[in-house]
């Protein structure tokens, strides 16, 4: 007898009584493998990292399609069934508003916060000192700067971070409303308070929440639970090699600042001791101002930027007219919110090819 029939059908019925009754008999609902635990990812990254440690013994729906932007998805009657009746749904609260009302009124008991695992990092906008040199690059062997994640060489301990859950900062970030008054000024001041959700593009974080995850479906599949420890740790390794390769390969470099079309590298340029200077705050969304223009261009212009870098799910112009102005070229930093309709890669292909954007934009060697 398979246990976890129970749990569906009484998710099921929640769905049912909790959503539109179109919702509840959503075609994913109706397609469900009684032999695999059934998961429902808020965005790609999320569906990537649940792929991998779930292997066969799990069914993974995304609610975002390939090639939309994830930020302000607007989920359908369907969707808000999927995510009623799923077992499991892992999410980023504050990422994306409807997903996080969704799940408070569907199914908040059966739901993975990835933001609980470890603190997340403040959205800061620009992360760069206009004074600071390039001297001290060779302090990347002591990786200084990146306090607190010492401790990932032993990432057991991790385990113990679930209490993460209460932190108070979470709450008020969903979909970064405040942002909207900011006009593209998001990404110096004016973000105070918020957080930034991109985690997943420090590999070790990342690492990080999949061993959580592995507990978590663990918790709802226990006749697998050895299987997605195992897979955890295999995937770890891969990151941490991943991690290995942006260290190494951004060790030295002519320069440490990264023009990128908002402010989303927070975790990439902590975790590599780079600088960003984003042309809008958090949201991809938000037009610039013309006086943000100005100071993107000349702050380009000051770190002489040969690369100005655009994202694969949003408009390229505003990156290709400072380019313009600074006389640089143009290149894809993808942030992985999402995948774009065309691309067959998966995680840790694009982050390669982002790796490759960077050591040629900042003249690593």
């Amino acid at each position: 007898m398979n246990n976890r029939r129970v749990p569906r059908t009484l998710a099921a019925a929640s769905a049912a009584l909790l959503t539109l009754g179109a919702a509840a008999c959503s075609d994913s609902q109706a397609d469900a493998d009684p032999q695999r635990v059934d998961v429902v990812a808020a965005f790609y990254p999320l569906q990537f990292l649940t792929q991998q440690i779930g292997g066969d013994t799990v069914t993974v729906s995304n609610l975002v399609k390939p090639g939309a932007e994830p930020h302000d998805i607007e989920l359908s009657p369907s969707q808000v069934g999927d995510v009623a009746g799923a077992e499991l749904i892992v999410y980023l609260k504050g990422f994306q508003p409807q997903v996080d009302d969704a799940v408070q009124q569907n199914s908040a008991d059966r739901a993975f916060d990835v933001a609980t695992v470890e603190p997340l990092l403040d959205a800061t906008g620009d992360n760069h000192d206009h004074d600071h040199g390039h001297e001290g690059e060779a302090g990347h062997e002591g990786e200084a700067g990146h306090e607190g994640e010492a401790g990932h060489e032993g990432e057991a301990g991790h385990e113990g971070e679930a209490g993460h859950e209460g932190e108070a900062g979470h709450e008020g970030e969903a979909g970064h409303e405040g942002e909207a008054g900011h006009e593209g000024e998001a990404g110096h001041e004016g973000e105070a308070g918020t957080k930034d959700p991109h985690l997943w593009l420090d590999p070790t974080r990342l690492a990080t929440v999949g061993d959580q995850l592995a507990d978590r479906l663990a918790q709802a599949d226990p006749e697998h639970a050895d299987g997605y420890t195992a897979r955890a740790k295999d995937l770890r390794t891969k990151l941490e090699q991943l991690d290995a390769e942006f260290t190494a390969g951004l060790k030295t470099c002519q320069r440490r600042e990264i023009v990128v079309s908002h402010t989303a590298f927070g975790y990439l340029t902590t975790r590599y001791q780079l600088a960003q200077i984003g042309i809008t705050g958090l949201s991809p969304e938000h037009e610039p101002s013309p006086q943000r223009l100005a100071e993107v261009i000349e702050e380009a212009k000051e770190h002489q930027a040969t690369t100005i870098f655009f994202e694969t799910l949003v408009s390229p112009k505003v990156a290709e007219t400072i380019a313009a102005q600074v006389g640089a070229e143009t290149a894809v930093l993808d942030p992985l919110e999402g995948l774009s309709a065309d691309n067959g890669g998966d995680y840790f292909s694009v982050m390669r090819t982002n790796l490759a954007n960077l050591q040629k934009a900042l003249g690593c060697s």
